[in-house]
């Protein structure tokens, strides 16, 4: 039996050689550094709209957290 962890693995360094060249092949040298500052501006969108939700989140806890002690 196959555990999905073995299939879920990170690739090793020929496999990420392979990447590298596929994505040299398909966007050229010229667009790299185009698609990378793409890339970083997802990312870090992602993280801000994380942290937006946890923020919220703990707000929300902290204003019920508040309201059951003033019931008391």
């Amino acid at each position: 039996m196959f555990h999905t962890t073995l299939l879920l693995s990170m690739p090793g360094g020929s496999e990420w050689l392979l990447v590298l060249l596929a994505v040299l092949l398909f966007f050229g040298g010229k667009k790299i550094p185009e698609l990378m500052r793409g890339v970083g501006r997802g990312i870090r969108e992602f993280n801000d709209a994380k942290n937006n939700v946890k923020n919220e989140i703990e707000e929300g806890m902290n204003e019920k957290d508040k309201n059951s002690s003033n019931k008391s």
